[in-house]
């Protein structure tokens, strides 16, 4: 009998036991649920409180997921970031003006063909010989570091012609373009230290490679952060200002 009645408050036990676990797993999701609900309705009265701040703060936020998610497609598209610069200066006229934002992508996409071995770039004289032009003029125009400088504002050209490591390009060159040059020896770059680019803006009067100061050597295509491919009016106006005021 003893035995008896010890095995009946064992089970009794255990089930007060089981049904305390129950009780608590209950409340556990009870708890969940509540939490569930309540974030709900706080994301519903974010969503169409008319509170002048919070509106404010809400136009705030989707205004940066569209840039984020036009950020990411560029990125995408152009293999490149940040995958545009802007226009900072004259040079480009008419072509390019002061605050444009050009799109740019890393050089060995989208090509036009006839591109210079080994680059993604076409030059202003191959250009004209196959008929290839962007932005209005025949060639590529590309967005390169200063002397190799990444810690510099880039550079936003047309490639005009390439030249070999010890080249005499003087001759290879347009006469308006060398400041009244009349040898390789007067010229600052000639001959040419390594093989590059000799690059120029439409509206300059001469080679970047020109002058008593040139802006760069012949570029190098290790210098090259890539291709202007799409220009939007206006829109790095925004950046130009931000940089005025602070």
């Amino acid at each position: 009998m003893d035995s008896d009645d010890d095995t009946t408050g064992s089970w009794q036990w255990e089930d007060r036991e089981t049904d305390s676990e129950t009780e608590d797993e209950t409340d556990t999701v009870d708890k969940r649920t509540d939490s569930e609900s309540g974030l709900r309705a706080c994301i519903k009265r974010v969503r169409n409180t008319d509170n002048e701040w919070v509106v404010f703060g809400r136009e705030v936020l989707s205004s940066l997921a569209v840039v984020a998610v036009i950020g990411l497609l560029l990125f995408a598209m152009t293999g490149l970031w940040p995958p545009a610069v802007v226009v900072e200066s004259g040079s480009m006229q008419p072509n390019l003006q002061r605050g444009d934002f050009v799109v740019i992508v890393e050089e060995h996409r989208f090509t036009g063909g006839a591109v210079h071995d080994g680059t993604g770039v076409v030059t202003y004289r191959t250009g004209a010989t196959v008929g290839y032009k962007t932005f209005n003029r025949f060639g590529d125009v590309i967005i390169y570091e200063r002397n190799g400088n990444g810690q510099q504002t880039p550079i936003v050209h047309r490639a005009r012609f390439w030249v070999g490591a010890g080249d005499n390009w003087y001759d290879e060159a347009d006469q308006d373009y060398l400041s009244g040059a009349d040898n390789c020896r007067e010229l600052t770059n000639c001959p040419a230290e390594h093989a590059g680019f000799i690059t120029k803006g439409d509206n300059n009067i001469r080679y970047d490679q020109v002058g008593v100061d040139p802006i760069s050597e012949p570029v190098k295509p290790s210098w090259i952060v890539g291709r202007a491919e799409l220009r939007i009016p206006w829109l790095g106006h925004i950046k130009l200002l931000f940089e005025m005021i602070f």
